[in-house]
């Protein structure tokens, strides 16, 4: 077994099985273990074939503390109750974490921060290479534009999506907040609906659209007097953050311990 050694969170999911994929096709990183909850009919299983990338004798299992210690990382898109347990144990194997889950509370943001100084932990709302350029080009239009410029941000997902606003959403509301220097907690606005009065100058609005099968389209507006600058995305295929994820984790191997995202991972902290 050579290469970066990782174990894949939620191994039977359609993240996880891609993840396993991306593993398989990359040099310098292999699968040194797969993870599932307790319970999951997916036990046992070779997270190779079901990933169908032929055996590779990793077996499925739901006991992390084993497979950790034997790995230098961790990647996984799961659940904010999982999330927060399998940062714990990051933080005692002084593995890196790399996290893709969405949902995430700030109490919960508290808890990574914790485990963070002991483990390398990058997170993201969205492992997509494109979306962090995105964000980053968000915050440099904020930053450039005032007050007169409105921003909306608009989001669509699969119907079984179960969070909203979006992680990506509230990734790039993060971005354009921080162009320009608020608080996107105190000046978001996630739904109108009734007689809501005029729009309040500053505010970051949030549209959220769920159906079919969207895998995640983004659109950050910027609206103006007499013109509208857009700035968007469109993922057409899961894989994008697969290979995101690998790329955060690789880049994260002998890292001192932090809490990154994937502006550091590409080198987008001064856009």
């Amino acid at each position: 077994m050579s290469g970066m050694r990782l174990v894949v969170a939620g191994a039977a999911g359609r993240m996880g099985r891609m993840l396993v994929q991306a593993i398989h096709e990359t040099h310098g990183a292999t699968l040194s273990g797969a993870l599932e909850r307790e319970g999951s009919i997916a036990i046992g299983q070779d997270a190779g074939l079901l990933a169908g990338v032929g055996a590779n004798g990793i077996s499925i299992c739901a006991d992390p503390l084993g497979v950790l210690a034997q790995a230098d990382g961790l990647i996984d898109f799961t659940s904010p109750r999982a999330t927060i347990a399998y940062a714990g144990l990051a933080a005692q194997a002084r593995i890196v974490h790399v996290i893709g889950t969405t949902g995430l509370a700030a109490s919960d943001i508290e808890k990574i921060d914790a485990a963070a100084r002991h483990a390398v932990i990058v997170r993201s709302g969205n492992m997509s290479l494109g979306v962090n350029l995105l964000a980053g080009l968000v915050k440099k239009v904020a930053q450039t534009l005032g007050e007169d410029y409105d921003i909306e941000i608009v989001e669509m997902h699969h119907r079984m999506k179960v969070d909203a606003p979006s992680g990506t959403a509230l990734l790039l509301g993060e971005a354009a907040a921080k162009g320009r220097e608020i608080d996107l907690a105190a000046r978001s606005v996630r739904a109108r609906d009734g007689h809501t009065g005029a729009r309040n100058a500053g505010d970051i609005g949030f549209a959220t659209l769920r159906g079919g099968t969207v895998v995640g389209d983004h659109q950050v507006i910027f609206a103006g007097a007499g013109e509208r600058i857009e700035l968007g995305h469109r993922a057409e295929d899961r894989s994008v953050f697969a290979r995101g994820a690998l790329k955060a984790a690789l880049w994260g191997h002998g890292r001192k311990p932090g809490h990154y995202n994937m502006a550091d991972v590409l080198g987008l902290k001064d856009i």
